[in-house]
Formats: C-alpha cells, structure tokens, sequence
C-alpha cells in the first residue's frame, strides 16, 4: 500500500445557535496507489460521525463503526465538492461568531431590544411629578369635598381597570385565599387618598405632602409588627427624625405657644390637616404591608380593582350621609376633576413599571422629588413662602425617608 499524504483543510459551518464550529477535513493522496488505496487510508483515518451542538459550544463526537460505514455511504452517494471527505471534528476550534448569512438571522428571529439604562427611574419621576399635580389641583378646587373628589378618582378608574381585567382574564374576585387581604387592600388604600385629599385642603401643600411622604418610615416598623421582618436600629432612628419633622410642620400649642405664625387659615384647620396627613401615612403603611402580605400571586390591575370599587362605595355612602355632593361651580372645576382622575391612573402605572425595572430603593429616592415640587408649586401658584419650620420639618422627613432607601440598598448589595 502507498503512503497517505494527509491535506487538512478547514471549512466553517455556521448553525442556528451562534455557534461557528471548524472541521478539519483529511484527504487521502497516494502516489503510487489508486482508488482501493484511498478506500483503505480513508478507512484508517476513522472520524467522527455525530455532532452535537449545544448553546454553550460544547462538541461531542461519537465514534459509532455502524455509523461511521453509513455516513461513509452518503458521502460515496452524495460528495461533496472537490473531493471525498470525512470530518473531524477538535473542541479546541470551537468559537464563537456572529451567524454568517440573513437566512440564520431570520432563522434566530428579531432579538430582543436592549433596555434604556435609568428607564425605570425615568417612570418613577413621571408618577411622582403627576402625583403633585393631583395634589395641586385638588388644592385648587373650590366648593368640593375631599370625599366627592376620591369618588370621582375611583369611578373613572374603575372604567379603566375593567377592560384591562377582561382582557388579562384574571377576573374580578381573585383567589378564594387572598380576597380577605384584597378587601383590606381597598379599604384601607381609598381611605389613605381621602385623608390626603383632606388634608391638602385644609393645610398648606408642602405642609401635608411631607407629612404623607413618611409613610415608607412607617411601612419599616409595620412590617416588624405584622410581617415579622427584621427591625434595626436605624428604623428607630429614622422613625423619630420623621416624628420630629411631623412636630416641626404642626407647630402644636404646647409646644410653641399661642402665637403661631406662617399657618393656612386658622389653626383649628392646621391641626386637622396635620392629624389627616398622618393617619393617611399611616394608612399608607399599612396598605404596603398589605400588598406585601398579598405577594405576586394576584395581578396588578385585580388589586386597584379592589381599591377603585371599595372606595367608590365608601365615597358615595359617606358623600350622601354628609350631604356634601356638590356639581363644581365652574366647567374648569369639572374638567380638573376629570384630570385628577386620568393623572390617577397614570401615575399608578408608571409607579408600577417603575417598581417592575428598579429596585424599591432608588424609586424611592426619586418620591423625594415630589416634596420639592409641592414647595415650589406651592410658592408659584398659591404666593405662599414656606418657613423655616416647614423647610426644618421637611428636612428631618425626607432625611428619614431616604436613609430607609438607601439602607435597603446596602443590605440588598450585600446580599448578591
């Protein structure tokens, strides 16, 4: 028998999975010898018949006789340009590219879009400036009450929730085990809106959102309670940063005197809207521990469902005992209405996405935000300069509030 004279050439097959493998091919030449020659070099040159290629560019190679005698038999049937070949197939050569031709990108289908970086903090600055508007123009309403304003919020959101439900199929009651959690979810989310509501209207706006932004402090503390999570110090520390921030902003008599300046209206009034700021905060908290408590398991859309019924029927019962429904005096009025209820809706769904791409942490630091809007709102649209009890006031709140943030962000970074 002649020598065989091994030629390797190398040919790149491109396959589906981004994953570029190169073959080494063996030609057998005799000199001297003819076919028969290249049938028996051939033969001692034994490859690999079977390739498997996986995602992660491992190449396995099965060396089967009967296999082997078969794909030999295509090849004899069925060659390849140039001339017969048979494939090995090293590990060694397996790499990485990009598909070779448009058929295998069409054949991978459109790739997923990269998601802008700080996207979700952009959402949460959205819900956050389209909460202190609400906050401004029920400030700006006359003649209507907090309760008949949160009516109108509810009905029009629950016209926007329904289709969203029926399309999503989740329903309108929810499972069987957590009904429970979604009706305390409703009741106690609606009550938290007309008690910010009230107290907008019967304070100074900077005053009352301050003192509804320390909620996330009370959230911590709630949380220790009901959910037994975890409590540190800081919690404690933050909490009474945030109650001497309260204090600041309600100035009460005991403390400094009678002669208190830089109040809206009277200071019966003040107080009522002090006290209504802070059981919102509080129903606030308690509506997070709540949603906690509830978990994934329960759509989005289901849970303001919830809180869009349960506050309707709260609002029209309590409206019609009072005797306070009132049609506003102006078409503006009627019009702000409608905007507060559509910047509602708008604001929870961007709050949501936020919440869905970030982390709580940093969307809660972008909330601060919504305090210096309602200072600076509160000068340009109502001429009223805030002092240096509310400015201290608000300096220990949003300091508590953003020490919780930044605390969850170190633990969470620890953890990874």
């Amino acid at each position: 028998m002649g020598d065989c004279n091994h030629c390797t050439h190398e040919r790149a097959l491109s396959v589906e999975d981004d994953v570029t493998v190169v073959f080494h091919k063996v030609d057998s030449h005799g000199s001297n010898s003819g076919s028969d020659d290249h049938d028996e070099c051939g033969k001692d040159e034994r490859t690999a018949e079977r390739i498997h290629l996986q995602s992660n560019c491992r190449v396995s190679c099965d060396y089967d006789g009967d296999a082997e005698e078969t794909e030999e038999a295509r090849g004899r049937e069925h060659p390849p340009e140039g001339s017969e070949r048979n494939a090995l197939c090293p590990p060694a050569f397996c790499v990485r590219s990009e598909p070779a031709t448009r058929e295998e990108s069409a054949r991978e289908g459109p790739e997923k879009p990269k998601r802008c970086p700080g996207i979700g903090l952009f959402y949460a600055f959205l819900s956050t400036v389209f909460f202190s508007i609400i906050a401004l123009l029920v400030k700006s309403i006359q003649g209507v009450h907090a309760i008949e304003i949160s009516a109108i919020r509810c009905f029009f959101q629950m016209l926007f929730v329904m289709p969203l439900l029926i399309y999503h199929k989740t329903g309108f009651l929810g499972p069987r085990d957590k009904r429970i959690y979604l009706v305390l979810r409703g009741f106690i989310g609606s009550n938290a809106m007309i008690l910010l509501f009230y107290a907008v209207q019967q304070m100074p706006l900077a005053d009352a959102t301050v003192i509804m932004f320390s909620n996330p402090v009370f959230t911590s503390l709630l949380a220790w309670v009901f959910l037994k999570e975890r409590c540190t110090i800081w919690d404690c520390v933050f909490t009474v940063f945030t109650l001497t921030g309260v204090i600041l902003i309600a100035r009460p008599p005991f403390i400094f005197g009678e002669d208190v300046r830089g109040i809206e209206g009277n200071y019966a009034n003040h107080i009522k809207g002090t006290i209504a700021a802070f059981a919102g905060a509080l129903g606030a908290a308690f509506t997070f521990v709540v949603l906690r408590k509830i978990g994934k398991s329960v759509h989005y859309y289901l849970s303001v469902w919830y809180y869009a019924v349960i506050g309707f029927i709260e609002c029209i019962i309590t409206v019609s005992v009072l005797g306070e429904w009132k049609i506003p005096f102006c078409g503006r009025d009627r019009w702000m209405l409608m905007l507060i209820a559509v910047l509602g809706i708008a604001g929870q769904t961007f709050l949501t996405k936020a919440l869905q791409i970030e982390k709580a942490g940093p969307v809660a630091l972008m909330r601060t935000v919504d305090v210096v809007l309602a200072f600076i709102f509160q000068f340009i649209f109502f001429n009223r300069a805030p002092t240096l009890w509310s400015l201290g006031g608000a300096l220990c709140v949003v300091a508590s509030t953003s020490g919780v943030a930044l605390r969850k962000l170190y633990t969470n970074s620890r953890k990874k």
